[in-house]
């Protein structure tokens, strides 16, 4: 008996609770509230605040949530469990695109680097694609894709690789050196900049009992 007592008087509570995360949730409208608000319920709720580009990003669930406005809201429910996803921010970022091959300074001289550089330009000039001598000489992961670093926003890279960037138009292959870094480059503008639409989403869940 005093079991069920106990039970009839804790679901009143859990409601209450439910429905004040969930008028919590509501109430949120800026980064910073959701910033705070996934920090607090990031383990018991798994709540966390994360950006949907809508040029990489293409799942249904994408799509539905760039449909909604700033403030907007999306439910989906299980059987054990009700998620969340509130549109906190909508902006067009302006992004650029690149490939590039890299040498890193501590396991080559600077000397053999800018050799290397030449020769490859050259080979460049002479019809060689950019992706293929990417794929042979450049010294990290990049190499895999060929070079291609993919759409970056404003702010994503080192201030010394967006000028580089910023400073030459499409088709253009330049170098650049960061020195302080050891880190060394042949750069390709690969396509024109554009504005890519993104949306700041804050997810949570909550289990349903």
């Amino acid at each position: 008996m005093k079991k069920l007592l106990t039970l009839l008087l804790l679901v009143p509570f859990l409601c209450f609770s439910q429905d004040s995360l969930e008028q919590e949730l509501d109430s949120i409208s800026t980064s910073e509230d959701a910033k705070s608000f996934a920090k607090i319920h990031k383990k018991a709720n798994k709540s966390k605040l994360f950006t949907f580009n809508k040029e990489k990003h293409k799942t249904r669930l994408a799509d539905d949530l760039f449909k909604l406005s700033k403030g907007g809201k999306k439910v989906i429910k299980t059987d054990f469990k009700k998620t969340y996803y509130k549109i906190i921010d909508k902006a067009e970022v302006m992004h650029y695109r690149v490939s590039y091959i890299y040498f890193d300074g501590s396991k080559m001289t600077l000397e053999e680097i800018n050799t290397k550089r030449d020769k490859l330009l050259s080979q460049y000039k002479d019809g060689y694609k950019f992706e293929a001598l990417a794929k042979m000489h450049s010294m990290d992961p990049g190499a895999k894709k060929g070079g291609d670093l993919g759409w970056f926003a404003e702010g994503d890279m080192y201030i010394e690789f967006e000028n580089a960037v910023k400073a030459h138009n499409i088709g253009d292959v330049y170098t650049l050196d960061m020195d302080k870094k050891q880190w060394y480059y042949i750069i390709l503008n690969t396509y024109d900049p554009k504005s890519i639409e993104e949306i700041t989403i804050l997810k949570f869940t909550e289990a349903i009992d």
